[in-house]
């Protein structure tokens, strides 16, 4: 067993990052094409970064601006001082010819020019006037409409909402009409959704019945900038509470009629994606997410009549993954004769080419593996491009990118390089920029030709020399058996820097089994957040106080099969432990060092939290420490969106089954809570309601609540986050290495 960590051990773990940052050079991020022929990225440079660009067919690279009088500038404007290479941000827009860049900081959003004298200012952090809408689906009703008129295509018109009705306005003779009577603030015109048809014939938007304006308070206690505490204030729903109910409404604009739209294909519905007028101006379409998301739609409407139809439907028992990129839909020349769709309704994620008219599905990709996003569609060569996982040997997750044509045919693989992979296409199709790596693996950047993905220059390649001298050591990936006994679950294992294979070490995982990704970290770069979880970094610095540390992909998360993800249906409470347990145990049978005799410890924030937490109070057998932060606990009391998703609307049992609340008294073990006062994303009550059932189930557990903090608390690199990483890796070096730990108050 490892001896107990002293002050000095401390202190490099909690410095970890800054120590092992900035010993890389030459890798790249993602690029971005700034013409046809020129392209930007970051890349790291001795001490830091550089934003450099690069011309197809010219070997070097060219800075994308002095970095060192931008850092004056902006260092003038934000009141801080920025050293050059490390400028407050990762991505930038050029503006006015090049001449200008935006870009957002931790102190805000940024305007700086280029010239001869660089200047920069502050700008607006939001220059979209929309209502802000809480998780997408109330409209936040103390925030005014934004009234600012909408032309015409032609420009004949302006339309816009006043008094909740809709108003049109004739620019020729400033005449301004009435389209609508009846509105009122329980069913107003909502002006932020207006869309116009190509040929200023008609214009639409939703009518809106609007949801629950529920809100949570929250008390800062600690304001830097005055005595007594504030209170604040965020509308928040939560699953089971009205939403906003829209439904569509077109108006003529030459005559002022208007035209209902029945909502009989569109019933229950938890979201309408915008209204978008066909190129014909013929018809519109929107996509319908049913509440419970069990039912998805393409639902067209017929501008003259209002008749509506179900163009293409996903229907499903569990859920249908309408989640991030899971939801896109193409509609090829913005005709609605074709459409590019995605579907699980083989059991795997694939694209579908759908008849506009007939509705019938040509099913242009499949087999066992998953189709993760449409990167590029090409009309003019009906080709599409897309990212996927699970099609080449070894790591299913790792993400290559592919081009099919339009008849499913041609299934042309673009990223050759063994690893994750990530590309950029310049605007006229003809390169791309795919960069890629491994966790053992640095990054590689290189251009290729799109006609057939041939290598035309090997842009960067990272040399992590340095780093590696330093002492980072590539986490190992390892395969075993799940629940099932057959089906092969992931994960990686970080071992100590001065790791020595004849001792044995105490376990601790890194959870988040989220059902709206895949999680365990395939790229190299170790300084990345994976969702909630730390960087690689922070595991390492965990490790580094003599324990292994692990990441997993348990089932019930996603890019598997449709089958692995639904073992998360109304049953987040399991987080995949089943498959961890099979894993953890299938790792020690292999590794003597690595010992889970004396149980496992586990961390994790957000819906880590929540699988922390669970793995003592459903798992206790084999998890004996946890540390949860800013965890949503019961999902009766996290945002709408995330949770009504994969536990289902109603809201019924399932929900109390996987509470953390309700199952308080199952608890054993040690168990550490953590949570920000100002969490904005998961309401700071569900730690709080834990608490209090910990309590009253007369079980011991300790919690640190943090003034200020918020979502990220403990997950930063300012001091108050060392603070909170120093009381976990106290708690595990007590409870788990059983070991002391410094006297801190001395």
């Amino acid at each position: 067993m490892p001896k107990a960590p002293d002050e000095a051990a401390y202190d490099r773990s909690l410095h970890l990052r800054e120590q092992w940052m900035y010993l890389t050079k030459g890798l790249a991020g993602p690029a971005t094409w700034i013409d046809a022929e020129r392209y930007r990225y970051r890349r790291t440079a001795e001490g830091g970064f550089e934003f450099v660009v690069r011309r197809v067919g010219v070997s070097q690279a060219q800075p994308a601006f002095d970095q060192q009088k931008l850092a004056s500038a902006l260092g003038n404007t934000l009141g801080i001082a920025i050293d050059g290479r490390r400028l407050p941000f990762a991505e930038f827009e050029y503006e006015s010819g090049e001449r200008a860049i935006r870009a957002w900081t931790d102190s805000g959003r940024v305007r700086c020019e280029l010239g001869d004298a660089y200047r920069c200012e502050r700008i607006g952090d939001d220059i979209n006037k929309s209502r802000p809408r809480a998780w997408g689906v109330v409209r936040d009703l103390s925030v005014p409409a934004d009234d600012t008129p909408r032309r015409s295509p032609d420009g004949r018109y302006e339309a816009f909402v006043q008094g909740d009705n809709l108003m049109l306005r004739i620019l020729a003779s400033g005449e301004t009409r009435t389209l609508s009577r009846d509105g009122s603030p329980g069913d107003f015109h909502d002006p932020d959704t207006l869309v116009w048809s190509p040929d200023s014939s008609r214009v639409a938007l939703y009518r809106v019945r609007p949801g629950l304006q529920r809100r949570v308070t929250r008390v800062e206690t600690s304001p830097r900038d005055q005595l007594q505490p504030k209170l604040q204030t965020q509308l928040y729903p939560k699953p089971g509470d009205p939403v906003d109910v829209e439904r569509p409404v077109i108006f003529e604009a030459a005559s002022g009629k208007r035209i209902d739209v029945p909502d009989a294909l569109f019933a229950n519905p938890f979201q309408l994606s915008p209204l978008a007028f066909r190129a014909d101006g013929r018809t519109l379409a929107f996509r319908f997410t049913e509440r419970g998301h069990q039912r998805v739609r393409l639902i067209e409407v017929d501008a003259r009549s209002g008749a509506t139809r179900t163009v293409v439907e996903e229907r499903s028992d569990t859920f249908v993954n309408d989640w991030w990129q899971r939801s896109e839909f193409h509609d090829v020349g913005n005709a609605g004769r074709e459409l590019l769709w995605m579907s699980e309704r083989d059991g795997w994620n694939h694209l579908y080419l759908v008849d506009g008219k007939s509705g019938r599905l040509r099913q242009l990709t499949r087999g066992p593996w998953v189709v993760r996003r449409i990167v590029k569609v090409d009309e003019a060569r009906r080709q599409v491009w897309f990212a996927a996982n699970g099609r080449e040997p070894g790591d299913p997750y790792m993400q290559h990118v592919y081009r099919v044509d339009f008849d499913g045919k041609n299934l042309v693989h673009m990223t050759p390089g063994d690893g994750w992979h990530e590309i950029s296409l310049s605007p006229d199709l003809a390169h791309y920029v795919d960069t890629w790596s491994r966790l053992d693996q640095p990054n590689v950047t290189e251009l290729r030709d799109a006609r057939d993905g041939h290598l035309l220059a090997e842009v960067e390649r990272g040399d992590a020399s340095a780093l590696f001298a330093a002492g980072y050591k590539a986490p190992e990936t390892f395969a075993a058996p799940g629940r099932d006994g057959k089906t092969p679950i992931w994960g990686l294992v970080v071992r100590p820097t001065h790791y020595d294979p004849s001792r044995k070490y105490p376990v601790i995982e890194s959870i988040y089994a989220g059902p709206h990704d895949s999680h365990v970290q395939k790229k190299f770069w170790p300084f990345d957040a994976q969702s909630s979880n730390e960087r690689l970094v922070g595991a390492q610095a965990l490790a580094d106080l003599g324990f292994i540390v692990v990441q997993i992909d348990g089932m019930g998360t996603m890019n598997r099969s449709k089958a692995f993800h639904d073992v998360a249906w109304k049953n987040l409470g399991d987080a995949g432990f089943p498959d961890r347990i099979a894993w953890h145990k299938a790792m020690a049978a292999r590794d003597p060092s690595y010992d889970i005799g004396g149980g496992v410890g586990i961390y994790g924030a957000s819906a880590g939290g929540q699988n922390a937490l669970g793995a003592l109070e459903f798992h206790p057998e084999f998890y004996t420490v946890a540390v949860a932060y800013a965890g949503c606990y019961d999902n009766r009391m996290d945002k709408i969106s995330w949770n009504e998703q994969w536990m289902g609307w109603p809201v019924d049992d399932s929900y109390a089954r996987a509470s953390g609340v309700d199952n308080a008294d199952k608890l054993r073990g040690h168990l550490l809570l953590i949570v920000g006062e100002q969490d904005e994303n998961v309401d700071p009550a569900s730690t709080y309601q834990v608490a209090d059932a910990l309590i009253r189930a007369g079980k011991d557990f300790d919690l640190l609540a943090v003034p200020g903090a918020g979502h990220g608390v403990g997950r930063g690199n300012g001091e108050t986050d060392r603070y909170v990483q120093r009381r976990k890796f106290d708690f595990f070096v007590r409870h788990l290495l059983k070991r002391q730990t410094p006297d801190w108050n001395q």
